[in-house]
């Protein structure tokens, strides 16, 4: 019985092993699969934004122009080693990951069948105990239970060792492969950065050198030919010098309207000045009537 409780207290380090093994590995396994379907989508984004950036280079003045192309492409080059990226942790990373659901079943079957074993020798060895306290005469009985007892005792060491074995083996593979999984995924993920750091140095140094007065100097000289074409549109001027100005014909117009503008407010204070004399007249001949009628 002391034997049986020893095999009861290994199994159940076995079984700790195995199902920690199964719990984190599995999320290890989802947590990496959701890693690698952002990095994917992270790279459909870029692409995208390389798209909108040779359209909108294709708007600009010449020198914007190369600069912001020659920066789509090099945007274009880190997805390349990003979709190099995305496919290395597929193959590298989740496919062993996934593989430990299937070996987890595979050891747990070996743990049920262990199970099994014991649970055999326990029932045989308690019946041995009935049939002692119960026929403790009949030796043909005891010694038919007995050998039972034997044959389940050995069927149980058996199924322990292969356990053993199929435990110690699953642990050394574990260790390995959690060492190897992850030293590969950051073997990946140095060489990607690695790359993309190389690429967006020379994407830094392509937009550092963009020579903004170059454009300015496009745009003004553009800007001034347009002024020109106006210049020319404007009618010939006239043989007096003074005309000549091109805002001359505007400034005579001003003048002669204030001119006019001068005239009748002179004519309508003439007007107002009669009208007052005149009424000043009509007062007065009125009160010399006045004065009569006394």
């Amino acid at each position: 019985m002391n034997l049986i409780l020893s095999r009861d207290n290994q199994v159940k380090v076995m079984e700790t092993v195995v199902t920690n093994a199964e719990t984190y590995f599995g999320k290890f396994c989802t947590l990496m699969a959701s890693y690698t379907r952002k990095t994917a989508k992270l790279r459909d984004k870029s692409d995208l934004l390389v798209k909108q950036l040779m359209d909108y280079a294709n708007t600009e003045n010449p020198e914007l122009r190369t600069s912001v192309k020659n920066f789509a492409e090099e945007l274009a080059k880190v997805q390349d080693y990003r979709q190099a990226e995305v496919e290395r942790l597929e193959t590298k990373v989740i496919q062993p990951l996934k593989m430990y659901g299937a070996l987890i079943k595979q050891t747990r079957a070996e743990i049920k069948k262990f199970n099994k074993a014991r649970s055999n020798e326990i029932r045989q060895l308690e019946k041995l105990e009935k049939l002692r306290q119960k026929s403790p005469s009949d030796r043909h009985i005891i010694s038919q239970a007995e050998s039972n007892v034997h044959k389940a005792s050995v069927d149980a060491s058996r199924t322990t060792q292969q356990l053993e074995e199929t435990i110690d083996e699953f642990q050394k593979q574990k260790l390995k492969d959690i060492q190897r999984i992850f030293l590969d995924f950051v073997t990946i993920e140095m060489v990607f950065h690695a790359k993309a750091l190389e690429v967006y140095s020379n994407a830094f140094q392509n937009l550092e050198s963009y020579d903004l007065e170059k454009d300015l100097e496009d745009f003004r000289a553009k800007t001034h030919i347009s002024s020109g074409t106006l210049n020319e549109a404007r009618p010939v001027p006239a043989t007096n010098p003074s005309s000549s100005l091109p805002w001359s014909t505007s400034i005579q117009s001003v003048q002669s309207t204030l001119q006019k503008l001068t005239l009748l407010e002179s004519d309508e204070e003439s007007e107002e000045n009669q009208l007052e004399d005149f009424r000043d007249h009509e007062y007065a001949q009125i009160q010399r009537g006045a004065n009569r009628t006394r």
